[in-house]
């Protein structure tokens, strides 16, 4: 039987901030350059909310592909378009964020107020769009041999289907049964979520140079973290409060979102607890959405759910195998490991 490594109790604490200070931060100072770059064209319609989305956040997927490049390139310099396609790639999720926050007329984006809030609705859904075009033309600046066209195709199926993701997660009705339910979640996250981190780890690969068949072993690791990301987003929803999480506990109960601790937790629980009434709609004040959020953290379902996630992270590790052992791949599998280590 395959077992995971242990990675260094210092790596499980924050991979992600270790390496923007060890072994890649010469990649996160080009990167800041080339974002610097990258943003100057869209300086008379940017306000600081923009600039501080930029800022802030741990850049996990603009990681991803500077590592998954390294994966293939090894230590020394990588190449420009490498560099800016991580860019490329943060500017793409830049834009999901902030039409997230307008479907959701969420108030809050890590902390602060979102584009939304601060800018207004007609606003953000232009600075979004202009994120999303500025994403692909950098994308299309960066081609110079016939596998970055087929790279640029990818980045806008990508951007499709995140799309379609998004009118998934509004598709999903209360009436469907347990089994429907999990089938359209898995859908909905594969679409609004995992498809970008494959598409880093895809991408890293191949600005760099690397052959097709190590980049979609990439993009399958790349998924499979993103999924496991995912369903550690939907758990922490309900366990951590909005000073750690910059948003208010338990808001896709009061969305009625199905995520999959609260699909699972629904069919233990049953149609008339609470927790189904308010995912149906029944309105909950703050307190309420509390007792729920703790309700659910009592229930098997959740436990489910995080084992779901941990199994979504090992399967990503095990797709690493392939790769010759290096310092880069082992980053990578700690990050898997790390996603899922953090408490929900």
């Amino acid at each position: 039987m395959l077992l995971a490594p242990t990675p260094d109790p210092s790596a499980l604490r924050d991979p992600v901030t270790a390496l923007w200070e060890g072994p890649l931060a010469e990649d996160l100072a080009r990167y800041h350059e080339a974002l610097d770059t990258a943003l100057a064209s869209q300086a008379d319609y940017l306000s600081a909310t923009e600039h501080a989305l930029y800022q802030r956040g741990k850049k996990i997927r603009p990681l991803l592909l500077l590592l998954c490049a390294r994966l293939v390139h090894g230590s020394g310099p990588l190449p420009q378009k490498a560099v800016n396609g991580a860019v490329c790639l943060e500017m793409l999720h830049i834009a999901t964020l902030i039409h997230d926050d307008i479907v959701d007329d969420s108030l809050l984006r890590r902390g602060l107020p979102s584009v939304n809030a601060a800018r207004g609705t007609q606003t953000a859904v232009l600075i979004g769009d202009m994120q999303f075009v500025q994403a692909i033309r950098g994308f299309v600046e960066e081609i110079d041999a016939q596998r970055d066209i087929e790279l640029v195709k990818a980045v806008l199926d990508t951007a499709f289907r995140i799309c379609c993701g998004e009118l998934d997660e509004l598709a999903a009705e209360p009436g469907w049964d347990t089994a429907r339910l999990l089938a359209h979640y898995w859908q909905t996250i594969e679409r609004k979520t995992a498809v970008l981190f494959g598409l880093a780890c895809e991408a890293g690969v191949t600005l760099a140079g690397g052959p097709a068949a190590d980049a979609r072993r990439a993009g399958f690791y790349g998924r499979r973290v993103g999924r496991a990301f995912q369903v550690m987003d939907d758990l922490l929803d309900l366990a951590q409060d909005e000073e750690a999480s910059g948003k208010p506990q338990g808001i896709d109960l009061a969305r009625g979102r199905f995520s999959l601790p609260l699909i699972h937790a629904m069919a233990e629980l049953g149609p008339d607890h609470r927790v189904s009434r308010v995912v149906r709609g029944e309105p909950c004040d703050e307190a309420g959405l509390r007792a729920c959020a703790a309700a659910v953290r009592g229930t098997a379902g959740y436990a489910t759910a995080y084992a779901e996630a941990r199994a979504q992270a090992l399967d990503a590790w095990r797709r690493l195998r392939p790769f010759p052992a290096s310092a880069y791949r082992t980053a990578l599998g700690d990050i898997a490991l790390h996603i899922v280590d953090r408490a929900p």
